[in-house]
């Protein structure tokens, strides 16, 4: 693929605490800091068979620009994805993610839904502004799509 087909390019964005470390991720914090950005934003918790938290998972809204996406949060393992995204869109989102659900200095690793289907490895997310991030996704990209016959 090209640049600009990569750069058009929808996948899932997985985004979760660097190994070895925590974000001490809550339901309770992520439903606070979207509901800051728009409280009108889409957000339920499914809670599972095993009660309010095992096995739970968040599914929400998240308005970026003028588009809304979908994500889901899950405590066990902790992370956080955003579902059909462009490496903009992630981007955007990952830096909202560092600014208001991430403890400071807390790094987060990312892949992407084609990356973990082809085994490759979660790399880190640079502490970056947006072009930079947008560059480190498009190169995550184009390592996928090099693996891809």
């Amino acid at each position: 693929m090209d640049e600009s087909e990569l750069a058009a390019l929808r996948t899932m964005y997985v985004f979760g605490p660097a190994e070895g470390s925590t974000w001490n991720l809550t339901y309770d914090l992520v439903t606070s800091k979207l509901r800051e950005r728009n409280p009108d934003e889409f957000i339920r918790v499914d809670e599972g068979g095993q009660g309010p938290v095992p096995g739970s998972v968040m599914h929400f809204g998240i308005t970026l620009g003028d588009e809304t996406l979908e994500g889901m949060a899950k405590l066990t393992p902790e992370g956080i994805t955003l579902e059909d995204a462009t490496a903009q869109a992630a981007a955007s989102f990952v830096l909202w993610l560092r600014s208001s659900v991430v403890p400071a200095s807390t790094s987060i690793s990312f892949n992407m839904e084609w990356g973990l289907e082809a085994d490759l490895p979660d790399a880190l997310v640079p502490d970056a502004p947006r072009p930079r991030l947008v560059a480190a996704f498009l190169t995550h990209l184009e390592a996928i799509d090099a693996m891809v016959p």
